[in-house]
């Protein structure tokens, strides 16, 4: 029986971290030891049983490291390797877990492929002992060839769950179990005798979204103010000044902020920048309400803040109009 082809895109991360000892689960990253592509695959040969798997160089980083520059890059490699693999099944990329739901975000707004492509990490170097690094590595490219992975956006699969890029978080430091769904759970499982799905997303996703990031060489500069007891808004006021052209609040549940900040984020939205209403909460939707209506807020909908920092910052490469914005917020 021919096995699927999957391509495997190493950028470093835990998945990719060799440590002291097997006991060491936390300082590994002060060793400096990082497998590329080629060299985890050999690591983990278990991978050979479920697919023809292509290693893809790219180049290794940590992942609180990573930016537009590598999303870019990703982007571009994602595309290539169909080309020069048109009978590929599915992409996996290893990623460290500190931005890897933004990066499967990103992707799930600009890659311009039609196979799957599947995003992997590991709360545990490859070196330690019980690491998940090569069990996630499998599941990753278990659910890259499987057919009914096709249509379904960009996916992140840790701990035996594959979870829909749009909605994915890290919600724990180090427990193997850290990336979970808040609002709406898991999309499927990876278990040993089949990859099972039980939903699927219904926001616009990629390949067909609308945004086009081939000829832009930086995006459009968005921050995060978060919202706490006693805010002032010198935050905001600091991101004015920084030449930011948007905003994200993330407020309190359900979507406010302090007085200060408040003052702050509404004399920012008379100036031209886009604000938008997100919740520090990690769950659930804000609401256009009068008050954030008055002010000239747009709204998040249920996406974390830091999602809603890379719509917005795609958003504001087509238009800064609010009421196409508006309606980004309402597809993605």
């Amino acid at each position: 029986m021919t096995k699927p082809k999957v391509a495997f895109i190493g950028t470093g991360g835990t998945i990719a971290s060799l440590g002291r000892g097997p006991l060491d689960v936390q300082d590994y990253s002060a060793v400096g030891h990082v497998m590329h592509a080629e060299e985890i695959l050999d690591r983990w040969p278990e991978t050979a049983l479920v697919a023809d798997v292509i290693a893809v160089r790219y180049r290794n980083i940590v992942s609180p490291a990573i930016g537009f520059p590598e999303w870019k890059d990703l982007t571009a490699l994602c595309r290539q390797v169909v080309i020069d693999h048109p009978d590929l099944a599915g992409i996996v990329i290893g990623h460290g877990t500190a931005t890897l739901e933004e990066t499967a975000y990103f992707l799930n707004l600009t890659v311009k492929v039609a196979i799957p492509v599947v995003l992997v990490g590991a709360q545990r170097p490859s070196s330690a002992l019980s690491s998940d690094a090569g069990m996630n590595l499998v599941s990753a490219i278990r659910v890259a060839a499987s057919p009914d992975a096709r249509g379904m956006g960009v996916l992140a699969v840790l701990n035996d769950e594959i979870h829909a890029a749009r909605e994915v978080t890290k919600t724990s430091t180090l427990r193997l179990q850290t990336f979970r769904t808040p609002d709406f759970g898991v999309l499927g499982h990876v278990d040993g005798d089949a990859v099972a799905f039980y939903r699927r997303p219904i926001r616009r996703h990629a390949p067909d979204a609308e945004f086009d990031i081939g000829e832009i060489q930086a995006l459009p500069r968005v921050d995060i103010s978060y919202s706490y007891a006693g805010g002032d808004g010198a935050a905001v006021r600091a991101f004015v000044a920084a030449g930011a052209r948007g905003i994200i609040a993330a407020g309190f549940a359900p979507g406010f902020c302090p007085p200060g900040e408040i003052d702050a984020l509404t004399e920012a939205a008379r100036q031209g920048i886009v604000v938008v209403q997100s919740t520090r909460a990690g769950s659930g939707r804000t609401f256009r309400g009068t008050r954030l209506r008055q002010a000239g807020f747009l709204i998040a909908d249920n996406l974390n803040p830091q999602k809603a920092r890379i719509l917005l910052s795609l958003a504001l490469t087509a238009s800064s109009d609010p009421d196409v914005i508006m309606r980004m917020f309402r597809t993605y």
